[in-house]
């Protein structure tokens, strides 16, 4: 006879069905049809695609379905990005939906970007009739082996009566345990065939499949041995804390500890940034006080972040002094990269509710004091507070729109220096509220996965961060934001260059600026070929009144923000280098002066 532990509660498993199912009469459908049924079982309102031949069958059964709404997209990747914005932004499971072969396969990039980053969603494309498969048909593609390492788990169905339990499976895989993608592929005749189903809300079991566990409680007090003896520790804060809304529990637990907290990217917002207890973001480009402090933590407690090679540097030397607590859901990650002392595999918020009561409340005002002490010249290296000498500064135009949205509007950033920025000059005080691709780091994600998160949240202000390369990827898409009235703000960061790139070769390449000068269209008057609003600024002061248009304006503003060409982030951490190796902002130079002429005998 076992006792139940005081650290442990029972927790329903996530994504589980009450335990009394109901079931109601058998009707009979076609597969078609019972694709969208299921699809309203689950909740789905929106769904976004591009209808193809071998999918043709499904979109024809949509109008039958007024309670989900169909965006048609301008490519599929970007369907799939704009389910990934929406999963992003509302916690809920995105859907996609395409056609068989070129219409499956350009899914894959977005599907990539979910799996790296942890997104839930589920892409259902069309395949040929069964008959056909493996015979080379018109638009066949085996999108099941090449989705393969991409996705959590994928599907290809065949019969319409297998259409029902295998949805309701991607959707319950999609969102238990570690969220991911699912992939459904359906062929044609499975669509057009019919099948009786019976509907039930019996939970989904999967035998093997355990995504619910947590830790021991001899793990659980070795953690707390850890935090009781610790005098230099840290928390850092990763997505895990976004994705099981852990804010409110990890807010308690520094209240308990006085532990400082340092962000990775994925992670802003997950605890809020005006907190005196925030340090900023780690990593690459994180700030230098808090790569320092890790260096010299001794103590790091790691709550639901998977030491990512941008967030360690140099591995071999990564906080060599410290004891290391892991907190995450996956136990794949567990000494993956970074080996730990202790591991807590479960949830994050479950896990640190569960120590909350047991930790001794501490303070450490020396190690406080110390990082402060780290700060050092800092704030006279930051490009915020100094002049801008009548040259638009991108790290100007992100501060500036904090400010004026008071941190509450939902920014969804591209990839390369504008994320950095975003990241570093935009605080962020709200989970959900910062949407980027951080894993994958894909261009072009940014504009539809606002699209996506406008439908998850239609009373938010949306404002997309892109730069000039990027943007170009998927702008396609402003044809979609003008057909569906979509509202977005979209902030162009415009320096010329692909600026990412641009800086390792100032950096690395000794200038040498190859394929990274980028010519652009008018992005005005890009604009207003959709029927859209575009704005031009160039200098700091027209900042305020180009964000007031955009906030007034009814439909899609694209604000082209011309900005410096070759200013960079800092700090940096080289490719390879230790955390604490970090490129610097130059020290500022004194202004420029104008001397007068000299003057001549007689003049």
């Amino acid at each position: 006879m076992t006792t139940a532990s005081p650290y442990l509660s029972p927790t329903p498993p996530a994504g589980a069905a009450p335990s009394s199912a109901t079931e109601t009469p058998s009707e009979t459908l076609t597969g078609s049809e019972l694709i969208w049924a299921t699809l309203a079982r689950e909740g789905v309102d929106t769904v976004f695609g591009y209808p193809g031949g071998a999918i043709m069958p499904t979109y024809d059964m949509l109008p039958r379905y007024p309670s989900i709404r169909h965006i048609l997209v301008r490519h599929e990747q970007c369907a799939a990005h704009m389910a990934d914005g929406y999963a992003r932004a509302s916690g809920r499971v995105g859907v996609a939906i395409a056609t068989s072969g070129p219409g499956a396969t350009n899914l894959v990039t977005a599907i990539a970007t979910a799996m790296m980053d942890s997104i839930p969603m589920v892409c259902i494309t069309g395949q040929v009739p069964s008959a056909l498969l493996g015979s080379d048909a018109f638009q066949e593609i085996d999108i099941t082996g090449i989705t393969l390492p991409i996705t959590k788990h994928n599907y290809l169905v065949t019969r319409a009566e297998d259409i029902v339990p295998t949805l309701r499976e991607a959707f319950y895989v999609a969102r238990s345990g570690r969220p991911g993608p699912v992939l459904v592929d359906i062929t044609k005749d499975a669509q057009q065939a019919q099948a009786t189903v019976t509907w039930s809300d019996a939970p989904v079991r999967l035998p093997g499949y355990r995504p619910e566990r947590g830790p021991l409680v001899k793990e659980l007090e070795q953690a707390l041995t850890l935090l009781q003896h610790a005098q230099r520790p840290l928390i850092l804060a990763g997505h895990g804390v976004v994705e099981s809304a852990a804010t409110s529990a990890l807010l308690e637990f520094v209240r308990r500890t006085d532990i400082p907290v340092a962000c990775t990217l994925l992670g802003l917002g997950g605890f809020p940034a005006s907190h005196e207890h925030n340090l900023g973001m780690m990593g690459m480009h994180g700030e230098a006080w808090v790569n320092q402090a890790i260096q010299e933590a001794d103590l790091l407690v790691a709550v639901g972040m998977r030491f990512d090679d941008r967030v360690t540097g140099n591995v071999k030397n990564y906080a060599k002094g410290a004891k290391k607590i892991h907190i995450e859901l996956d136990p794949a990650e567990i000494n993956k990269v970074v080996k730990v002392d202790v591991a807590l595999v479960g949830d994050a918020r479950a896990i640190l509710s569960q120590l909350n009561p047991h930790v001794t409340e501490t303070h450490h005002p020396a190690w406080r004091a110390r990082i402060d002490q780290l700060k050092g010249d800092a704030a006279v290296r930051d490009i915020k507070s100094l002049p801008d000498y009548g040259k638009l500064y991108a790290p100007h135009v992100i501060h500036d729109l904090w400010q004026l949205t008071e941190g509450k509007a939902l920014i969804v950033t591209d990839v390369g220096q504008h994320q950095m920025w975003e990241a570093q000059y935009y605080k962020h005080d709200y989970p959900r509220k910062l949407l980027t691709s951080g894993g994958l780091g894909t261009m072009g994600f940014a504009l539809p996965a606002a699209i996506g998160a406008r439908f998850a949240c239609p009373g938010e202000e949306i404002w997309v961060i892109c730069g000039d390369g990027g943007f170009q990827m998927t702008a396609a898409e402003l044809s979609t934001c003008a057909q569906e009235n979509i509202k977005l703000n979209i902030a162009i960061i415009n320096n010329g260059f692909l600026g990412m790139v641009r800086q390792w070769q100032q950096m690395f390449y000794d200038r040498r600026y190859v394929a990274t000068p980028i010519k652009s269209p008018d992005f005005v008057k890009l604009a207003e070929a959709h029927e859209l609003l575009g704005l031009r600024v160039t200098r700091r002061s027209e900042i305020a009144d180009a964000v007031a248009a955009a906030r007034a304006s009814a439909v899609t503003t694209l604000v082209d923000f011309r900005v410096d060409a070759e200013d960079s982030v800092y700090p940096m951490v080289p490719a390879g280098a230790n955390l604490d190796e970090m490129i610097r902002r130059p020290l500022p130079e004194p202004p420029p002066t104008t001397s007068k002429p000299e003057t001549g005998a007689g003049q």
